[in-house]
């Protein structure tokens, strides 16, 4: 028989429950159905996880944002901060009226009217200003700091300053307590010379009396109320919220503050002057 005749087809292996492989396929096709058929269910489930995703996000930017509480209305507690209000109304002090040792008052005129509070109605002179010196029968007083209850105002050339009570002359610590040259419902404070304390660059001092409005008002003090007991705080009648305090024992004109140094430093006892 020749080398080249065609030979029969081997006939596929039969296996012993009959099974026989199929030929009529390339091998590994089942394979690349199933992982194809994998790769496409990834897809989609990949695909419906971000749209459900999405549906999410935009529900959640569309909610409404919670508002701010609003903690003025009652009931609820606010931490604010410290109110720096100055003290209202007066010591019930009047003009001519002082305070002594005890705390007790001494009356030296009828009491006057409360001062107003309107800055430009207290900066507007009274009609009844005395532009001459004050009258000798006026009573004297001295002025006592509430802290250093041994130290009172003195003018030592020309500046006013807390010193020792008992030094000096007692022309230099003794005032007569007059109706406010700019405000009769306040105080001015006269010398024994004729002067008036007066308040220059903010600070304490004893000028003779020019007669011009500014002097009128630099040397006016309206009393306020004290938290310390038989004490006042005198509140400047042209620089509304800045009261007479001390400093390194000089008298001067500070913003108000609300603590314990500020308000023990502006706290002043009015008394009779010694020899009174």
């Amino acid at each position: 028989m020749p080398d080249n005749a065609s030979r029969p087809s081997p006939e596929p292996p039969v296996w012993e429950d009959g099974w026989t492989p199929d030929t009529s396929r390339a091998p590994g096709t089942r394979r690349l159905w199933l992982a194809g058929a994998l790769a496409v269910a990834t897809i989609v489930a990949c695909a419906t996880a971000l749209t459900v995703s999405g549906k999410e996000s935009d529900a959640v930017s569309a909610a409404p944002t919670p508002s701010r509480v609003d903690v003025s209305v009652p009931g609820l507690i606010s931490f604010a901060t410290p109110s720096q209000t100055p003290p209202a109304g007066r010591s019930g002090m009047a003009p001519g009226q002082s305070e002594s040792p005890a705390g007790g008052r001494t009356d030296a005129s009828p009491s006057a009217s409360a001062p107003s509070t309107s800055p430009s109605a207290a900066a507007e002179p009274s009609s009844a200003h005395p532009s001459s010196p004050p009258p000798a029968h006026s009573p004297l007083r001295s002025v006592r700091a509430v802290n250093y209850p041994d130290r009172q105002w003195h003018v030592t050339r020309g500046a006013v300053r807390l010193d020792t009570v008992g030094s000096g002359r007692r022309s230099d610590v003794a005032f007569r307590l007059v109706a406010g040259l700019a405000d009769a419902s306040c105080h001015s404070f006269a010398t024994a010379d004729g002067r008036y304390l007066r308040h220059r660059d903010f600070l304490l001092r004893e000028d003779r009396d020019d007669d011009s409005a500014l002097f009128r008002r630099d040397a006016t003090f309206c009393p306020r109320s004290s938290p310390h007991s038989g004490a006042v705080m005198l509140e400047s009648v042209n620089h509304r919220g800045r009261f007479l305090r001390h400093r390194d024992f000089r008298l001067r004109l500070d913003p108000y503050q609300r603590d314990g140094l500020f308000l023990a430093d502006s706290s002043f006892r009015i008394v009779d002057a010694p020899g009174a």
